[in-house]
């Protein structure tokens, strides 16, 4: 069956209107309407206007209920869009901001949801329709409008109980679906998801969308995305930053994304400044008319509003400009005839095409020059007993300490597993990563969401609103398996990790290595559509000096594949689980700090990315003691096969130490900035007041406090 299309008049397919909209918008800035609750406010409407004769008898009050207004008083709605189409608006937003059974649950109304927001396009798309008649050279177009729930699903409503939430992922899409088909189905030319401030509801309405796109059941319209800085901070409600909250929905391919409502158009520019410099996407601009006075009423005159917002056309920043809370047509008027002759903001290149982006409340940009990412292993139930722990008794602020410590450690990214048998995977993730959310420390960084089992995956990127890296799927299960996950990882919007599994078992050679990834490659990038920057390769770091001699050319194995698969595989990445590598030294700490990092020195000079690592858990590889360091370097590269050996009696005749004390201590005896840049180097607090107090009164060298 052919998916559900309404074609808008004036046009013989769906494309092509939305090919018009896509050409129009590089040859002009184009102008969303203003905002409907303040001309509904006008309308002094009683409750018995709201009600009208359908919802007489309803139990609960529905004034207020603004969206029902398209059932009991469409009229009025409809005029509301003429006289913004009339004031110079492309674009005209349909009625439903509280279009959802969420929202509408308020007032005991959820049964009505999808027809409520199907007729809401349908009048919207009438007014468009008779405006072409008056205009026929300029066709007007339907916004299907989808707010964002009076729920957050990233934030606890309850202070005792941070984390606890009122409403999950799974029923925010539940919801979104219905109001999407309705708006479809009424003939909604865009779909705007508007005034986010909390990215993971908004990501919950992509993935809706997505779905019923993807399925098949319509056929793809544009999306529009808009976000809310609420105050001059520049973060959303729920902490992103307005560069993590586009790294956050970008896999949605919005056609235009910007900012909307909290801010008046001079508070806003700075941020709409940095989304515009961000973002390959068009820019779409709708500010408040001011701030709002004592009264929670908007001042700004629409000639003063459209000399603030005139700044952002004239600097070439947006693309789509509109007004929110406190405009009117009078606003949209004055805000086109501004704006009408400014060229429109010509989007720069999208970073996603060079470079991994992540994000946490704050994005993480990595590419070719940049230093190897330590992710942080210390949250994995398998690798710290201390976090199992925690975990399985239920003492998640310890186990969130850990997080906190890795972060304080050098760690940006976090890795979370779970994975026990005692444990309900599933609810640990997700009660984890909701308490996470809470704490802005570790929030900040992205989140490898870590699983053998791909349902607590999922259970992790429901409760996630930065973008993250899946670990991991494979070919293990066979190409559907592998395709159908892939492409669910995908909607969700995150990187994705790729083991060196097939049908046949683990890679271990070279050769058997690359082919998996290879394979991988052009399934993820032909098949499902993946950014290559998002793909991240684990060749699988195999444990070396287990005694058996088959396993000591592993390290080998895996720093050759490393080399072939960032050769062959363009903007693939690669990582590994670098404590694989010494499994077989468990309790000798000294060998293993300093096995690691002699593999790290060399995978990464061939071209490994990241790591999941202890990054407090690191020795610099030219301060290993000499002996232990050929010792290792043999180990890796397979050299002495008595290497084992060595290690062992190294192990037994140092201790817990690699270096004795004094020798560990001698840069205490260098010069203070010698000493300040070992610490530096080294990440050591120790000593910092000290030595810093000591520069200072050095004013011989540093006369002033920064030199």
């Amino acid at each position: 069956m052919a998916p559900l299309s309404t074609v808008p008049k004036g046009f013989d397919s769906r494309q092509a209107a939305t090919k018009y909209i896509e050409a129009e918008m590089d040859k002009r800035i184009m102008f969303l309407d203003g905002a409907m609750g303040t001309q509904i406010q006008d309308l002094r409407l009683s409750e018995d206007d709201f009600r009208s004769e359908r919802f007489k008898n309803h139990p609960k009050d529905l004034k207020g209920n603004n969206d029902l207004l398209v059932l009991t008083q469409p009229k009025a709605i409809y005029n509301i869009h003429r006289n913004y189409l009339l004031a110079g608006a492309d674009f005209v937003e349909t009625n439903t901001f509280s279009g959802t059974a969420i929202a509408q649950a308020d007032y005991a109304a959820e049964d009505i949801v999808y027809e409520l927001n199907k007729v809401a396009a349908e009048i919207a798309r009438d007014a468009c329709s008779d405006m072409l008649q008056e205009t026929p050279d300029r066709p007007r177009f339907v916004c299907g409008a989808i707010g964002p729930t009076n729920r957050t699903c990233s934030i606890s409503p309850s202070v005792e109980n941070p984390s606890f939430r009122n409403i999950t992922f799974d029923e925010l899409v539940a919801a979104y679906t219905e109001q999407v088909r309705g708006l479809l189905d009424g003939g909604s030319d865009v779909l705007l998801v508007e005034t986010i401030f909390d990215t993971l509801n908004a990501k919950a309405a992509l993935f809706a969308i997505d779905t019923l796109f993807e399925d098949g059941v319509y056929e793809r319209v544009p999306v529009f995305v808009s976000g809310t800085i609420v105050d001059q901070s520049g973060r959303t409600l729920s902490g992103q930053t307005g560069e993590a909250f586009i790294t956050s929905v970008a896999h949605a391919e919005p056609l235009a994304i910007g900012l909307n409502c909290a801010l008046g158009a001079n508070q806003m520019r700075p941020f709409i400044q940095s989304i515009s410099s961000f973002t390959a996407s068009k820019v779409i601009c709708y500010p408040n008319a001011g701030l709002p006075n004592t009264f929670g009423e908007y001042d700004e005159s629409p000639e003063a509003m459209a000399a603030n917002v005139s700044v952002f056309a004239r600097e070439g920043l947006v693309n789509i400009m509109g007004g929110c809370c406190g405009t009117t047509p009078a606003h949209i008027r004055a805000i086109y005839e501004a704006c009408k002759d400014f060229k429109p903001r010509v989007p720069g290149p999208d970073v996603r095409k060079e470079k991994l982006v992540l994000s946490g409340l704050e994005p993480l940009i990595y590419g070719d020059s940049s230093n190897f990412l330590n992710i942080g292993e210390r949250c994995n139930v398998a690798g710290s007993r201390k976090f199992a722990r925690h975990i399985i008794n239920n003492e998640y602020e310890e186990a969130l300490a850990i997080a906190r410590a890795q972060v304080e450690n050098g760690g940006q990214v976090i890795d979370i597993n779970v994975d026990d048998g005692m444990l309900d995977g599933e609810a640990a993730m997700a009660k984890f990563l909701n308490l996470i959310s809470t704490e802005p420390d570790v929030a900040k960084v992205p989140i490898m969401v870590d699983s053998s089992n791909f349902a607590v995956i999922e259970a992790g990127l429901k409760c996630a609103q930065g973008k993250c890296i899946v670990n991991s799927i494979s070919l293990k299960e066979g190409v559907d398996d592998f395709l159908k996950k892939a492409a669910l990882v995908k909607r969700y919007g995150a990187a994705v990790v790729v083991m060196a599994f097939d049908e046949e078992g683990q890679a271990v050679e070279r050769e058997h290595k690359f082919r998996v990834c290879e394979r991988s490659y052009r399934l993820l990038v032909d098949r499902v559509g993946f950014n290559p920057n998002d793909i991240i390769f684990d060749p699988n770091i195999l444990t070396i000096c287990t005694g058996m001699e088959e396993h000591n050319n592993y390290g080998v194995e895996f720093i050759d594949a490393t080399r072939d698969i960032k050769a062959r595989l363009p903007g693939a990445k690669v990582s590994g689980g670098v404590s694989n590598l010494s499994f077989s030294f468990r309790g000798k700490e000294n060998v293993r700090q300093a096995m690691h990092s002699v593999f790290l020195y060399h995978a990464i000079k061939a071209g490994m990315d990241m790591g999941i690592v202890n990054p407090g858990f690191l020795t610099i590889y030219d301060e290993i003691p000499k002996d232990l360091l050929q010792i290792c370097e043999d180990a890796l590269w397979n050299r002495d096969p008595e290497a084992t050996e060595k290690l062992l009696e190294y192990a037994q005749t140092h201790g817990k130490d690699a270096v004795q004390k004094g020798e560990a201590e001698a840069w205490r005896a260098l010069p203070v900035t010698e000493r300040l840049k070992h610490a530096l180097v080294k990440g050591i607090t120790k000593h910092v007041v000290e030595d810093t107090e000591e520069a200072r009164l050095d004013k011989e060298r540093y006369p002033r406090p920064l030199n």
